[in-house]
């Protein structure tokens, strides 16, 4: 028998990827060149290589909405980003594009997310606004070409060009201020546009999930959502029982949505006549969405989850916490370079403190954070 090896997985794709899928053997390459693995295509070695990276396993302890400590059942970093590759795969799948590509887009997505979720990395961009500012996304790229050590041979993760493209420019906005290697101005493939509606899909649907099982707002409230109460009704038609409720009704807006986004998007590359990667690209916009209808019950979703959620008093209070936590260890690190580790202190000459400092605390899940900061305020803990 013959291995599935690299080669026929490429054959493969070549007879299953719909035309404008992005085949594994017309990828531009790494950056710095590597013999191409014998068994994997080079999103499968890429996926791999993210997910044995350190910033990926410190994921489980970086904040999505509840700090780590607060529950072992909510959501993290790491678990959404996992539902979210779930997500990404089955779209794709239907979609006829890279799965690989897709998954390997929504696995490494966060890797530049701060400690404390979206309150650090205000802080982090605030401390940063004088020195070339903070953006999770620049910080994910900047992890995967650089800070991420694992090689002899080069820096960073060496990932291919359509992974480190599809991570600085996989949100809607983002096309044209990519750095110049990256085509600024050309949309990045479909894998790479479908990741922003898989993120949200995730997110907007596990903040349901954690929402109603924190008590933050009750099921009664959030039917004030359309997508909601029409799931919610249907689960109550059906008798369902009460303990399982909320994850029926998530599961069930996961679907529409899904179902919604695969059908327009479907309708729109006809309507485009696209026909491969390159008429993506040249398209001059993006291709994957919702159609109208839908983008409107979203927005009507992600606006109840803002005011209940997103502003109620707990996340709040912990944020503006966090937030104090990250210009702390910011301005102490800063005012004192000595303070960080050698292997960071090191850098400080060739890339100033105030960069080599947002990378270490960037790098922190949320607990080492928290012990950083009471070694070095709490005159009663060892340092």
């Amino acid at each position: 028998m013959r291995l599935v090896d690299r080669a026929v997985l490429e054959a493969r794709e070549d007879q299953l990827l719909a035309p404008f899928g992005m085949r594994s053997a017309r990828s531009r390459g790494r950056r710095h060149p590597e013999p191409e693995d014998p068994l994997r295509t080079c999103y499968q070695r890429d996926r791999d290589r993210i997910i044995h990276s350190s910033s990926f396993r410190r994921l489980e302890y970086k904040t999505q909405v509840f700090v780590n400590h607060e529950g072992d059942n909510y959501r993290t970093r790491l678990t959404h980003s996992l539902e979210g590759a779930q997500i990404g795969r089955s779209a794709a799948r239907a979609l006829g594009l890279n799965e690989e590509l897709t998954e390997c887009l929504v696995l490494g997505h966060d890797l530049g997310h701060t400690p404390f979720g979206h309150s650090g990395e205000r802080a982090m961009d605030e401390l940063m606004k004088d020195h070339g500012g903070f953006e999770h996304n620049q910080q994910t790229l900047r992890i995967l070409e650089l800070l991420e050590e694992r090689y002899p041979g080069f820096p960073g993760l060496n990932l291919t060009w359509e992974v480190r493209e599809g991570v600085i420019k996989h949100q809607q906005d983002s096309d044209a201020r990519a750095p110049a290697e990256y085509a600024p101005g050309q949309s990045p493939t479909l894998e790479a546009q479908l990741v922003d509606f898989v993120d949200e899909i995730a997110y907007n649907n596990h903040d349901i999930d954690d929402g109603l099982a924190s008590g933050m707002f009750t099921p009664e409230n959030i039917r004030a959502a359309g997508l909601f109460r029409e799931a919610h009704d249907e689960v109550l038609a059906e008798g369902i029982d009460e303990r399982i409720m909320r994850h029926q009704v998530v599961r069930r807006i996961i679907n529409r949505c899904i179902r919604d986004l695969l059908e327009t998007t479907r309708r729109q590359l006809e309507a485009a006549r696209i026909r491969s990667v390159e008429d993506v690209r040249g398209a001059g916009r993006r291709l994957v969405g919702y159609s109208d209808d839908m983008a409107a019950r979203v927005r009507e979703l992600k606006d109840f989850l803002f005011r209940n959620m997103y502003r109620h008093y707990r996340v709040v209070r912990m944020g503006d916490k966090a937030g104090r936590i990250v210009r702390d260890l910011f301005e102490s690190f800063v005012g004192e370079p000595l303070q960080l580790p050698p292997h960071y202190y090191e850098r400080v000459g060739r890339e100033g403190a105030h960069r080599v400092v947002c990378d270490y605390i960037a790098g922190m899940t949320d607990r080492f954070a928290l012990d950083e900061h009471r070694k070095l305020f709490d005159p009663l803990v060892r340092v």
